[in-house]
Order: C-alpha cells, then sequence, then structure tokens
C-alpha cells in the first residue's frame, strides 16, 4: 500500500517535558536518603504498612494498560519503575509518557539481554571511584544489579519516610525524591558477594532516565516506543530503505510518517 504525505507535527517539547528530559531540578535536594544495606531493605519492605497493592500499578497519567507481567522485576519493583519512567518522561501536549510507550517493559525486556546482564561491558578490576570521569564506568555492577540494588534501596526508603508506596505519592512528591537521586543524596550498600562498593544513587537514576529515554525512542523491536508513538513526536521517518528522492531536498519537511525495522507503519494524518 503507497504511503500518503503526511506532515510532520512533533509539538514544540513543553517546559514541563524539557526539564525532565534534561534532568530532574537544579536546585538543592530537600531531601536527604539514608543508606540502608539489602537486609535492611528487605525487613523494612516486610514490616512496613502496604497501601496499595503492588501487583496493580497505579498510575497519575496516561491509559497504559500492560499487556503482560514482568519477566525481571517484581511486581514492586514494576511499579515503582511504571510510576518513576512516567514522571521522568510524561505525557502532555507534545505526545504519550513512558507508561503509553511502553517504557517499563522496554526496561524489562532489556535485563534479559547480555547487555542486561553486562557482558558487553568491561567489568574487571580494579574499580576506581575516585577516577576522572572519562576513564568510564567504575563500578562492579552490570544495568541488572544497579536495578536490583537501588530498587530495593529507594523503595524500602519511601515506605519508611512516607508510609506509602513510590507509585501511590503526588507527582510533586515523586519529583522530589526523584530530584534526590539525581542529585546524589545517598548510596545503596552494595551486594556483598559481589563488591562491598555502594551504588549512587546518582548512578541508579542516570541509568534509569537514559533507559527510559531510549525506550521511548528506540525501535519498537526492543520493546518501547509502541505504535512508533516516540518517532511521530519528534518527526523521525524511521527504519526506511530509500531515501533518494530526498537527499537533496534541504528545509523540505519530509512527508511521510515513520516505518519500524519490522515493517510497523504508524499512523498518521
Amino acid at each position: 500500500m503507497p504511503d500518503t504525505p503526511h506532515r510532520p507535527h512533533p509539538a514544540a517539547a513543553s517546559p514541563t517535558r524539557r526539564h525532565v528530559v534534561q534532568g530532574l531540578g537544579t536546585g538543592a535536594a530537600a531531601l536527604a536518603v539514608s543508606s540502608m544495606t539489602p537486609a535492611q531493605a528487605a525487613a523494612d519492605q516486610t514490616g512496613a504498612p502496604r497501601t496499595h497493592d503492588a501487583a496493580t500499578p497505579v498510575h497519575h497519567s496516561g491509559s497504559f494498560s500492560a499487556p503482560d507481567a514482568p519477566r525481571f522485576f517484581s511486581p514492586e519493583q514494576f511499579a515503582f519503575l511504571c510510576a518513576a519512567c512516567e514522571r521522568i518522561f510524561p505525557a502532555d501536549t507534545s505526545g504519550p509518557g513512558a507508561l503509553a510507550l511502553g517504557v517499563p517493559h522496554f526496561i524489562d525486556q532489556q535485563m534479559d539481554t547480555p547487555w542486561g546482564r553486562g557482558e558487553l561491558w568491561y567489568m574487571q578490576g580494579p574499580h576506581r571511584t575516585d577516577a576522572p570521569a572519562n576513564l568510564g564506568y567504575q563500578l562492579p555492577y552490570s544495568p541488572q544489579q544497579i536495578y536490583k540494588i537501588g530498587l530495593t534501596g529507594v523503595i524500602a526508603w519511601v515506605r519508611q519516610t512516607h508510609q506509602a508506596a513510590f507509585e501511590t505519592l503526588t507527582p510533586d512528591v515523586q519529583d522530589t525524591i526523584l530530584t534526590a537521586l539525581e542529585q546524589n543524596a545517598t548510596q545503596f550498600a552494595g551486594q556483598p558477594a559481589l563488591s562491598p562498593v555502594p551504588l549512587p544513587a546518582s548512578t541508579f537514576f542516570e541509568q534509569l532516565r537514559s533507559d527510559t529515554i531510549e525506550g521511548a525512542f528506540a525501535d519498537p523491536l526492543h520493546g518501547g516506543n509502541r505504535h512508533l508513538a516516540g518517532w511521530v513526536m519528534m518527526g523521525f521517518p524511521g527504519a526506511r530503505g530509500d531515501y533518494m528522492d530526498w537527499v537533496d531536498r534541504y528545509d523540505t519537511p519530509y512527508p511521510y510518517g515513520p516505518v519500524s525495522i519490522a515493517g510497523e507503519r504508524a499512523e498518521h494524518d
């Protein structure tokens, strides 16, 4: 079926979306998040009063309906992930948010890959946590382990501090918590079997932030960018195989909607 011309309409990013994509907040964090070991965190999670059924995430925006259960994350971890991803990449006038785009399932799916297991990273020591940034990643933890350690710590702290699950809190409170993580308000105790090196909260947040944005705009083959809505939002044509008729048409908007690697086409005007 031939394409019909499509007028790209990637609405200008709203202040809210631009703010969270570039990083949550610039002021000093209002919270001091305490460090705790995984054992302490587990005990806190068991003893804390439950105000929400973690198997059914509560969302403050969007109309996301999970097609299947997470494979890597526990229901409680996935509930936090859904809420946090939506605050990092919220639905607004620019387009759908992380939930509608399937970002939490994208992240869950990536955990069961060589990348998620750290098989594509150089993981050997020494790990110089005081090394300059240009020497690259200096922690002994794979993406899987970053999420497990970070989620265990932050979920327990939120329950301890607010007597509620993160996903049940108001968006403003959620943003304050995420800002504290971004600004490295604490460190989460590492896994003793792997390393005593703690996981900085900012490392966990940056992993979550970068994976959220990647899930919003990656090819749908990887589990996110559902219905190519992320590409429609930014006017990206996707994996089309031939642009020869357009390479010399400077300052001319490309008139066709995006196509995925698998051949899925976005609905467009």
